[in-house]
């Protein structure tokens, strides 16, 4: 398997998307977000786009299936009451602009994966806060839910708009993490699904997206056992500083080429 993924990439490269890996679960397991942006961003600097999306597939899938089994079934199955027009449509929009994304150009690409990276993790850094009404709540879950799963069918990501709206309903801190949890499994499974539809998760790539297990894996362990150590806060804005950083260059291969 490893003389394959050679043929994929360099070696250097392939320690470099370990290193990516572990970083995105270690704030993953810290903070509960940012595995599939950290990955995204990190592996779009030195792989292929398409390589780097079905790269964060599978660790995307595990990784918020493991979030998700700290909680009971009871919780679970009270986050998906509450909250399943926002997943409904969070899903359908993967599945269905994941099979637009290998028809844009590179360039194009890259614009699409900088320009949110770096607007949704502004939005956050500068504490914008917005809020959604009880009279506009079911607008807000499918036209939210929509701009969510169609960013993510095309990068992989649908976290921002998903932590932004939970904010905007007040959800609790506590329940926040659950209802991700709910949100990105489903999600993820759209993504997998999605991608094997598309072709971007194939014989070549999916060994690779496999292989990320690994370190996403053991970052998440060690989050879970340092997020009650840490500044949660601190940590979360040092986070979204490196996604703009990454996102902006980004943007700048968008661009600049």
């Amino acid at each position: 398997m490893v003389a394959n993924l050679l043929e994929l990439m360099p070696l250097w490269a392939l320690i470099a998307a370990f290193a990516v890996t572990l970083s995105a679960g270690v704030v993953k397991g810290a903070i509960g977000f940012a595995l599939p942006l950290i990955i995204i961003s990190g592996l779009s600097l030195f792989l292929d786009p398409l390589v780097a999306v079905a790269g964060v597939i599978l660790p995307a899938l595990f990784s918020n299936i493991q979030q998700v089994g700290r909680y009971s079934r009871a919780e679970i199955l009270d986050a998906l009451k509450e909250h399943w027009r926002y997943i409904l449509i969070v899903c359908v929009m993967i599945l269905f602009v994941a099979q637009l994304i290998t028809l844009v150009p590179e360039r194009v690409f890259y614009l699409i994966l900088g320009i949110p990276v770096v607007a949704l993790s502004m939005i956050q850094l500068l504490g914008v806060r917005f809020h959604i009404p009880p009279a506009r709540r079911r607008v807000a879950e499918w036209s939210i839910g929509a701009f969510a799963g169609g960013l993510g069918g095309f990068t992989g990501t649908w976290g921002p708009p998903t932590v932004l709206y939970l904010i905007a309903l007040e959800t609790p801190k506590a329940r926040q993490l659950l209802v991700q949890g709910v949100v990105y499994s489903l999600g993820a499974a759209a993504l997998v699904l999605g991608h094997l539809q598309s072709g971007v998760l194939n014989v070549s790539t999916a060994p690779f997206s496999a292989l990320l297990l690994i370190p996403s894996f053991l970052g998440m362990r060690i989050g879970f056992l340092l997020g009650d150590r840490l500044d949660a806060d601190l940590f979360r804005k040092i986070t979204l500083i490196v996604l703009v950083v990454a996102g902006a260059n980004l943007v700048r291969r968008g661009l600049f080429g």
